[in-house]
């Protein structure tokens, strides 16, 4: 049956009004994939001591999925829009279900270093169709509200995700150590698969069309190096071979402009529709959300490095702290759920709190350094968490509600790659300015507040961007 909203788009039992379940399945997909995005930091130091793995290979454990994870997106988008996104959901989550076995059983480092890249392609497959299932089952009113509680779930698995970690491996539970942060992904898993049938309908692009197998491939590989060598040669103080890897993904993207370009003039359906760009709204709100994630992802990472190299604290301790920053979220993100629609400075009001925290927080440690009580850092922690909650469901919002319903998994796709890589190079860039400014004297306090200023840039940049998208941008539905 077609769906009355969109000649373009295909809803099985589209008679079914949007209901809590859905999105509760849905959200299930994304909280997990988030929360492992976050949890491997605090669990690398258990990997390395019980499979005696070394730095590079406890670092592969986290770049591994990461890179896997972003490079992934689009295709992992696109794949929905041809072949269905319940489909393409089901099969994602499987997949990391059975990657997180996986890992949790992994005798090696190599295994896991395998079983972790694995997990970032399964999520690639399942995270994208999150939000085109959410644009295709629910309109108006209830739409803006999805939209709002996904945010609220991917602050939520940022926020928490350390603190779980640290959780997990402090409660030791049945001696499994750090496995119990990839097995904890089992039940939940099976829970939501439990629902998906009767909970989700099936929607794709009715105008069907072939996977362009070229357009994934040059996709995945520029991705895929940019990231990596961001990530790695920040960590290796920029070796030579980093540099060739960024100059061999200029090239790709390149490339891949000019074949998606050549696909859309002869209608043959190319992985990524130049037409999305078309939108003004929809160009400038995509690099919005690059830049607020720089800001967001890469904050989670000098933090737990202050607290815990700074002043001492364990990962469990670490993470208790970033409570300030999750009350802030949740109050901010259910109000912002109120709103029906994307108001570009309502929107903007979001990256301006969180740069406003930043700086609170980077006086409020020029002052106590690396001593004094943690609860100085609680109110421009709170502010932060705040400024987190009014930008991440409303910009999503925002970005999706000007694209065409009919790539709307595409469109997801873009989306999802520059949540996720933002945070990915957000860490890599803050990571070149933070470790540096420590010096041989140790001096966390300093490098922290000198790296705020980065991220506080980076919240006006996103700011900007939001404010040229228009006065008022409408989602759709």
């Amino acid at each position: 049956m077609t769906s009355e909203t969109s000649p373009h788009l295909v809803m099985e039992d589209d008679s079914r009004k949007p209901a809590s379940t859905a999105l509760i399945v849905v959200l299930v997909g994304t909280f997990i994939t988030v929360l492992d995005f976050f949890i491997g930091n605090v669990a690398v130091p258990s990997i390395q001591a019980d499979l005696n793995a070394g730095p590079t290979q406890g670092q592969m454990v986290v770049v591994g999925y990461g890179v896997a994870f972003t490079a992934g997106l689009i295709t992992g988008g696109r794949i929905g829009d041809l072949y269905g996104r319940r489909r393409m959901f089901v099969l994602g989550m499987v997949g990391f279900a059975l990657s997180s076995a996986a890992c949790g059983f992994a005798s090696g480092a190599e295994m896991l270093i395998v079983a972790r890249v694995v997990q970032g392609v399964a999520a690639s497959l399942m995270v994208p169709q999150v939000l085109g299932i959410i644009g295709a089952v629910y309109e108006g009113a209830h739409r803006a509200k999805a939209f709002a509680l996904y945010g609220l779930v991917i602050g939520m698995a940022g926020v928490f995700g350390q603190l779980v970690g640290g959780a997990l491996i402090t409660l030791d539970i049945a001696g499994l150590s750090w496995r119990t942060i990839f097995l904890i992904n089992l039940p939940l898993c099976a829970v939501a698969l439990a629902f998906v049938r009767r909970a989700i309908p099936e929607s794709k692009n009715a105008a069907g069309g072939r996977l362009d197998l070229v357009g994934a491939l040059l996709v995945s590989a520029a991705l895929g190096l940019l990231v990596f060598a961001l990530v790695e040669g920040g960590e290796r103080d920029w070796p030579v071979w980093s540099w060739e890897c960024l100059a061999g993904s200029a090239v790709l993207i390149a490339i891949t402009v000019w074949h998606l370009r050549r696909l859309a003039a002869a209608d043959r359906g190319p992985l990524i529709e130049p037409a999305l760009f078309r939108s003004r709204t929809f160009t400038l709100g995509l690099t919005a959300t690059g830049s607020y994630f720089l800001a967001m992802g890469s904050f989670f990472f000098i933090l737990a490095l202050y607290l815990q190299f700074g002043r001492g604290l364990s990962a469990l301790g670490s993470g208790t702290v970033f409570l300030a920053v999750g009350g802030g979220y949740f109050a901010s993100s259910i109000y912002s759920s109120r709103f029906t629609d994307a108001v570009a400075r309502r929107v903007a009001l979001g990256p301006v709190t969180l740069g406003a925290g930043y700086v609170l927080l980077a006086l409020v440690v020029s002052r106590i350094g690396m001593g004094g009580s943690v609860l100085w850092l609680v109110p421009p922690l709170v502010v932060a968490g705040i400024g987190m909650g009014l930008t991440t469901g409303p910009l999503s919002n925002l970005v999706l509600g000007s694209a065409a319903p009919e790539h709307a998994a595409s469109a997801s796709g873009l989306l999802n790659t520059a949540q996720e890589g933002g945070a990915a190079i957000g860490v890599a860039l803050a990571g070149t300015l933070f470790f540096p400014a420590v010096g041989s004297n140790g001096d966390y306090a300093h490098a922290l507040d000198v790296t705020l200023m980065l991220l506080a840039a980076f919240c006006v940049a996103a700011t900007a961007f939001v404010l040229l998208t228009s006065s008022r941008a409408t989602a759709r539905g």
